[in-house]
């Protein structure tokens, strides 16, 4: 916990009067129409400039030639196949990135779309995998004001008029709108998941404008965190002495991005719903027979608000009535006519041509009077397919159906439920915000840095059995049903399903070609099922093993150039938050690994790194991640090296299991996932060349940072591997498994000794135990074993007085010695002060490393060097003298700002930094006793350590003795 005031920061870093005008701020303070204290802040005028990406240097460049030439060639290939490669370094988008990210919009995993914080909707991630970043410009909020009798008018789109996408249309589109706002007088502000927009005295000198942006991510809500749409609350002040009609139109084209709108095909239609609420919907049928979407936008009519609808115009005005036109109605009479809910379907589009919609909403403002306009938005698309698998449905259809029409329910329950999910937001938000011990960057950073869980890529499925071309995926039909006498029990109506039937062999499963899209091998020790036409049996990973309440399935990205699903090694880092926030949710993802690990996919794949072939999937190793085009069937997109040899994913999956284990003090998880960690344990004996305990680095990049060779006995993976021997031991005595116990037990002891003499040096931990040039460098992440250890409330791997030089000696040379502080951690520090030049991934900062370091610092009781580490990356990231990455954080930048891979999954790490300050229940009242020493080792487990150097890979399943649970073998 934090012990006092944090002195380096400044108290009012970002106060809102900086901003906005005090008297506004009071003015608009109705409804939740002001902007609150803590929240990171731009002006709509603010610039924002063009991101520069990194760069290799000649002789890394020489380096990676061989595999540049093999990815280069497999990218091709793929593409042959209509498919993106996982990795592509070499196409470009055709918008390049830019400072102008804001908080992105909708709940998880049903698709999303990011609202820049000068106004415009952009990076459209409907389809999974693919994201079009450049912004829809027609999808626009404008306001019309008419005073004294019709003599003033004001009307603008409320957006800068100096977005690039404007000078590409002809003059009857939207460039003959009214871009009036210059920016100067309004201001974004974005506390994830909502922001608010302040227009103060723009475009009409006397009235104050707030747009509040709600979007439904409530923690520990599992029903309504899952739905696609978002609210916009528009708040009114007329300080001015006459009375103002306002017009608030919102506009919205028929397209997910790209070009998609020219596709042709799509169609709008009115609607008018319960309680007011009315709109338009807009039914887009997706290319390459991806699942079509349905976009409902509305606004709700009350006493003092009217609503109508213009369902479709166009931009060139030849088959519908044109942008310019429609603009010429709202500027003349402020609405459309009521006779347009009246219209029906309209013809669908042709191709090359765009489809536009328009709502309005119109009030009356009285002379210092206050008034409140609610519009939402929602997109339906039921149904998420992957190009190579199966089609699923998406977790919020289990609340609203599998119908795209479900939208129109979608928009009613937003406009008529937002003020509650303020409530919860609030409830969640209001402790850390109102915390005066903690530093002002933190407390917003904390909840922006979430905004991946939204614009990361992520899916969340029903966890029902998939289907392929509309029928139940052959390969996939074993996996729909749950262990016997498992329930699943809805969120919403809490009524208990029928029991699921026992698992089926296989031998059921019809004989057809879509047998084909899983081949996966369960191993029980060396058993193997018979296999039916030459193929093997598909991994059953949609079992039910979430308890009585089934969650539903749950991927996220690596990144959005980096286009694989709950990739292992960086949800390492990242899933201190889903743990944190929804921990029903990370219970999934660790079973999904935990049935991954006891499995093969013996299919052939050609590793790019150093061209050689081997298994897709090797039985005991976890997974890389699971998979790109036909994830949890096909895993391990990542092909540039064979991670069946990677030293860092098996401790990886033992640490966060025994983490979430502790922290949620589930037995049943523990017991479920046991049989998996005890394979992944014993796996790791054949990377314990010399039967010391300790597992050795083979000489190339075999952990996360994938371009930085290791040699021997290395800090980082070293230090996993004795933090998981030391989780796996206190597991294996908190589920009664004695022998396992002290086996673990044995080797931890044995393993540190042998890790403490070959890589300490008197103030820190060698890179490595080889002889290379960069062996005694200072590596960041050197202790992300006890990062860990010390999460999970296990006792310190290392005398405490060791765990704190690293840490200062982190501090003052990877954090300190880089201008200052103000960027984040080096990866790779020499000991004389220079940074490590020896690859890409040694010289570049990590954004999620530098926050799992401060994290780690906060453990230890340095505060004020955990906190100076985690500023620089906000410094260098979001402040407004940075390079311009929020809400948009990348993976890594270099000293020079430059940035690798954006949106990126590690950062989601700062909530490793929460869980350090406020340490969950179960961890922080836990017996302060260390089990390790509660495991006593019989002399004849004691003799038998010597001789443990057998490379047992295939689990173990056998009955695991207990005095803690019943086996159900």
């Amino acid at each position: 916990m934090v012990s006092g005031h944090l002195f380096h920061c400044r108290k009012n870093s970002w106060p809102p009067e900086e901003y906005v005008a005090r008297t506004a701020l009071q003015l608009l303070d109705l409804d939740g129409g002001s902007p609150p204290e803590q929240a990171w802040r731009r002006r709509l005028n603010s610039h924002a400039n063009i991101l520069k990406e990194f760069s290799v240097t000649f002789m890394e460049a020489m380096k990676m030639m061989t595999l540049g030439v093999r990815l280069w060639s497999y990218v091709r290939e793929e593409a042959s196949y209509g498919r993106k490669a996982p990795i592509d370094p070499f196409t470009r988008e055709r918008c390049k990135p830019s400072a102008s990210q804001g908080v992105p919009l909708g709940g998880m995993g049903s698709g999303s779309i990011s609202r820049g914080f000068r106004g415009e909707f952009k990076n459209w991630h409907i389809i999974p995998g693919l994201c079009e970043n450049s912004p829809v410009m027609e999808n626009q909020f404008s306001i019309f004001v008419t005073r004294d009798g019709g003599n003033k008018k004001y009307s603008s789109v409320l957006a800068p008029g100096h977005h690039e996408g404007l000078k590409n249309y002809s003059d009857s589109g939207i460039s003959s709108w009214d871009w009036n706002l210059s920016g100067q007088h309004s201001t974004y502000h974005a506390l994830f998941p909502r922001a608010w927009t302040v227009y103060d005295g723009e475009p009409d000198p006397d009235l104050k404008i707030s747009c509040r942006q709600i979007s439904p991510f409530i923690p520990h809500d599992y029903k309504d965190s899952s739905l696609p749409t978002s609210v916009f609350v528009y708040t009114l002040v007329n300080t001015g002495r006459d009375r103002a009609k306002v017009s608030l139109l919102m506009t919205w084209a028929n397209s997910i991005g790209g070009f998609s709108h020219h596709s042709g095909g799509h169609f709008n239609e009115p609607f008018i719903g319960d309680d007011g609420v009315s709109g338009v919907l807009l039914h887009h049928k997706t290319a390459k027979d991806n699942p079509p979407v349905t976009f409902a936008i509305a606004a709700c009519e009350t006493q003092n608000v009217s609503v109508t609808v213009l369902p479709v115009f166009g931009l060139s005005g030849e088959r519908h009535v044109s942008a310019k036109e429609m603009w010429g109605t709202m500027s003349k009479d402020g609405h459309f006519s009521r006779e347009n809910f009246n219209a029906g379907s309209s013809m669908p589009s042709c191709s090359g041509e765009t489809l536009c919609a328009a709502v309005t909403a119109s009030t009356w403002v009285e002379p210092h009077g206050r008034c409140t306009v609610a519009f939402a938005l929602a997109w339906s698309s039921p149904k998420v397919k992957f190009q190579k698998g199966c089609t699923y449905n998406r977790r919020y259809t289990e609340f609203y159906g599998t119908s795209e029409r479900s939208s129109i329910n979608l928009v009613h329950d937003a406009l008529t439920k937002y003020r509650l999910w303020e409530e919860e937001i609030e409830k969640w938000q209001d402790p850390i915000l109102k915390d005066d011990k903690l530093p002002e960057w933190y407390k917003f950073t904390l909840f922006n840095e979430l905004y991946f869980l939204v614009a990361g890529g992520t899916v969340w499925t029903d966890g029902q059995p998939p289907a392929i071309e509309g029928k139940s995926s052959p390969a996939c039909n074993q996996q729909k049903h749950s262990k016997k006498g498992a329930k699943s029990e809805s969120v919403k109506d809490n009524h208990v399903k029928p029991d699921a039937e026992q698992v089926s062999t296989g031998d059921d499963l019809p004989n057809c070609e879509e047998r084909s899209v899983s081949m996966y091998a369960a191993v029980h020790g060396s058993h193997m099922p018979e296999q039916t036409n030459g193929l093997q049996e598909p991994i059953p990973y949609l079992i039910s093993k979430d308890g009585p309440e089934n969650v539903g399935k749950f991927l996220y990205l690596e990144g959005v150039e980096y286009i694989m699903w709950n990739t292992y090694d960086v949800h390492f880092y990242a899933s201190f938050a889903l743990l944190d926030l929804f921990p029903k949710i990370e219970l999934s993802i660790q079973r999904d690994f935990a049935d991954a690990v006891l499995y093969e996919d013996r299919r052939r794949v050609k590793f790019l790194a150093d061209g050689t072939s081997g298994i897709r999937k090797v039985k005991g190793a976890v997974p890389h991640d699971l998979g790109t085009h036909d994830p949890w069937h096909e895993m391990n997109a990542y092909n540039i090296h064979d991670t069946s040899k990677w030293k860092d994913l098996n401790p990886k999956f033992v640490l966060q299991v025994y983490r979430d284990f502790a922290a949620t003090g589930d037995m049943a998880f523990g017991r479920d996932v046991w049989p998996a960690v005890c394979a992944a344990m014993d796996y790791m004996d054949q990377f314990d060349r010399d039967g010391d305990g300790m597992i050795e680095n083979d000489g190339f990049p075999d952990q996360t940072y994938d371009a930085w060779t290791v040699r021997g006995i290395s800090a980082y993976c070293g230090c996993l591997w004795l933090a998981a021997l030391q989780a796996a031991a206190t597991m294996a005595h908190r589920l009664g498994d004695r022998p396992y116990a002290e086996k673990y037990k044995l080797k931890f002891i044995k393993a540190k000794a042998v890790y403490e003499a070959k890589l300490w040096n008197g103030s820190y931990f060698n890179y490595d135990s080889g002889t290379s040039s960069n062996s005694l460098s200072i590596q960041a992440d050197q202790l992300a074993g006890q990062w860990y250890a010390a999460s999970s409330g296990l006792p310190p791997i290392f005398d405490e007085y060791k765990i704190r030089s690293a840490l200062q000696k982190i501090f003052e040379f990877n954090v300190m010695k880089v201008k200052g502080g103000r960027m984040g951690a080096v990866n790779g520090m020499t000991p004389k002060g220079k940074v490590d030049e020896t690859c890409m991934q040694s010289r570049e900062i990590w954004t999620g490393v530098t926050y799992g370091v401060a994290a780690n610092m906060l453990l230890h009781g340095m505060e004020h060097q955990g906190f100076i580490t985690a500023e620089g990356i906000f410094l260098a990231g979001w402040s407004e003298d940075g390079y311009g990455y929020w809400f948009q954080t990348p993976e890594g930048w270099t000293t020079d700002g430059h940035y690798r891979s954006l949106i990126y999954m590690r950062p989601l790490a700062i909530w490793a930094m929460q869980w350090a300050l406020s340490p969950p229940k179960a961890i922080l009242e836990a017996p302060k006793v260390n089990l390790m020493d509660r495991i006593h080792v019989s002399a004849q487990a004691a003799r038998a350590a010597g001789e443990i150097n057998v490379r047992k890979i295939a689990p173990d399943n056998r009955c695991i003795p207990s005095s803690t649970f019943q086996c159900e073998c």
